[in-house]
């Protein structure tokens, strides 16, 4: 059984869904095998590996709505196998109300297919509502990207709140894989201090790699392609490929340990 992460942040802008995908990317090239599950109406993870979100059926949505088998909603690209998303799903949460165990609506589906893949991992949503509690109800662990900005600390307190309640009533299993500091410029003064505020304030729960302000990452969602496809000599390409080795450090593949 492979591992489930859900990429959190209630703040939008903050490298969530570039983070998920391009390290989806680099897990599969690392030869773990990969489902993204696009959890977001904006449905960015979805387009990022080149998927065509206004065309593609059956989504997520329906998975979950209609009760579409999630094996015939999967995508195959050349980067990771994708579960997509695209604004179909922003009405769910109405018609998600009313039915049984609404919380665990997604955990439920992944289980289909969960065996399948080393990591499985879960773009949210923007927001602390119920899309996102069906993703922390289905994790194993959270990735909580933090943007190197003044604000980023503000509504850490929040999030981490809401992941104590859920694990306290909802998913007891649950726990943090890390925070990871995004759009870090080590020119200015103010990225070296949030970065150094963050790790004061959360010990032992910061990812050693730091995702660097980088124009090749921004391009890359464009062109419909992880930044290691789009140019992987970059300096985001790199930083994400040490991200991997430090994920893969502590949870090592089957068979490769080490």
């Amino acid at each position: 059984m492979g591992k489930t992460i859900a990429f959190v942040n209630q703040k939008g802008g903050v490298g969530k869904t570039t983070s998920c995908v391009n390290l989806g990317a680099c897990l599969q090239n690392a030869g773990a095998k990969v489902l993204v599950c696009d959890f977001d109406p904006q449905g960015n993870a979805t387009s990022g590996f080149g998927v065509d979100k206004g065309a593609v059926f059956p989504t997520v949505y329906d998975v979950l709505i209609a009760g579409a088998p999630v094996a015939n909603a999967i995508v195959r690209t050349p980067y990771a196998h994708v579960l997509p998303a695209n604004k179909a799903l922003a009405g769910a949460t109405v018609e998600m109300i009313a039915m049984d165990r609404r919380e665990y609506l997604l955990k439920e589906a992944l289980a289909q297919v969960a065996g399948d893949y080393d990591f499985v991992l879960i773009d949210c949503p923007p927001s602390l509502e119920l899309l996102t509690l069906n993703c922390l109800c289905a994790a194993d662990t959270v990735l909580v990207p933090v943007q190197c900005e003044y604000y980023a600390l503000e509504g850490l307190s929040d999030l981490l709140s809401t992941i104590r309640i859920v694990k306290s009533r909802l998913n007891p299993a649950i726990g943090l894989e890390g925070l990871l500091l995004t759009m870090y410029d080590g020119r200015t003064n103010l990225s070296l201090q949030v970065a150094e505020e963050v790790k004061r304030h959360f010990p032992g729960q910061v990812f050693a790699t730091v995702i660097p302000r980088n124009v090749r990452l921004s391009e890359a969602p464009s062109h419909g392609k992880p930044v290691t496809a789009y140019d992987g000599s970059s300096r985001g390409a790199a930083a994400y490929k040490r991200l991997t080795e430090e994920l893969l450090a502590r949870n090592p593949l089957s068979g490769k340990e080490g």
